[in-house]
This record gives C-alpha cells, structure tokens and sequence, in this order.
C-alpha cells in the first residue's frame, strides 16, 4: 500500500524521512503555516532526491482552523487514494490541530518517538449522530445571525424554545453533552449573562468542513 502524507511543518522535519522510510510514500503534501514557509521550501528540495513528489499547502490565519480547514478539504479532494497524516512533524499547535483534525475526519495518523512511526487509532464518529434536531437548529441559528446572543434568555427568544431546554441543549445534563461538552459553541460570563457563540468547530461543522461520517 503506498500513501499520500500529509505533514504539518514545524519544528521536527525529520520525523518526515522517518515516516518515508516506515510507510510507501507516493506524494508529500506539507500544511505551512507563514512563519514555517523558508522550512517548507528547504525540506521540498530535501525531499527531490528522494523523487517524492510534494507539495506545499499554506495555512493562513488561525493555524487550528486552517489546520482543520485543509485536511477537510484534501480528505474530499483525495478519496479512493490512501491518506496518512504524520503528526510529529510540527510544533505544539500544528501537532495537536493535525491529530485532531484527523480524528475528526477518520483518517490515519502517526506520530515518531524514538527513531520509529507510532501508528494513531483511528476514531470514527460522527457528530450529527450526537446532535438532536433542536441542537442543530442552535447551531444553525448561530450561524445565521451574526449578532446573536448576548445572553440565553436571548438564545430562548431567537429560537422560540424555553430558556430551560436552551440550557439544557447548551449545558447538557449527566445523560447527555451538551453543545458546550461538544466544543461546538463557547460563552463567556459579562455582567451576569452568559453570552454564547459558535465555536471554530461549529463554524466548521455548519459550513460542511466536519464529514457526516468519518471514512
């Protein structure tokens, strides 16, 4: 089996040779962040006597939702080709943003730890199985209205349910997450309301970026 690695760049280029020599690589697509692009162009010409083709993908703005943004899009872009994301090849943000990433969207990964590949489990879930009509309706609502929502009580009247299943549908309960347990939306505490947004993941899940179904 030959893979397409995607490689965040970062602090620990080498863990990249590591990855080719573990797993048959057809393709190297590298996410670069601005700061990194110098590193990025030097291991593209490092990578040619290898003859491994490889590209270099830049992330702009926020690096965890770029992150994200990316891998969403080339997991669409490359089905039917074998993806595998090496995760060790970056600083702290772009390592954890490229695990989480791949997590989100069922794909393979690995890390490097002591000269050797360390293959990542693979978690398939999808978060619309966890969300209820009226969670998604929240989301949506969020999304949709900019200016929305400087308090529940707010949140209660926009979307015409009770201020108690906002919160429950917000909060959770022992039973069941809530929109905050799922990371899908953040608050913040001002003057004695609790104003809510969208988190980047809910931002991301709205704009189709999370898969209905990992692969």
């Amino acid at each position: 089996m030959r893979y397409v690695v995607i490689a965040p760049v970062g602090d620990s280029m080498e863990a990249l040779f590591v990855g080719i020599r573990e797993f048959l690589t057809d393709e190297i697509i590298l996410l670069a962040p601005e700061s990194k692009r110098t590193v990025a162009e030097k291991t593209k010409k490092d990578l040619q006597r290898f003859s491994i083709p490889c590209t270099i993908n830049s992330l702009q703005g926020d690096v965890w939702e770029s992150m994200f943004r990316k891998i969403s899009e080339l997991s669409q872009s490359l089905k039917g080709k074998e993806l595998i994301i090496n995760t060790a090849t970056g600083d702290k943000i772009t390592t954890c943003a490229a695990t989480s990433a791949a997590f989100v969207n069922g794909l393979k990964a690995f890390s490097v730890a002591n000269g050797k590949a360390m293959l990542l489990p693979v978690l398939k879930f999808s978060y619309y199985k966890m969300l209820s009509d009226k969670k998604l309706k929240i989301l949506q609502l969020l999304a949709r209205d900019k200016t929305c929502c400087q308090s529940l009580d707010d949140l209660s009247k926009k979307a015409k349910m009770s201020l108690p299943l906002i919160s429950y549908h917000v909060n959770g309960n022992f039973k069941s997450d809530g929109l905050l347990e799922l990371g899908l939306v953040e608050t913040q505490e001002a003057k004695g309301r609790t104003a809510i947004g969208l988190s980047m993941l809910g931002r991301m899940l709205i704009e189709g970026l999370v898969p209905y179904e990992s692969s």
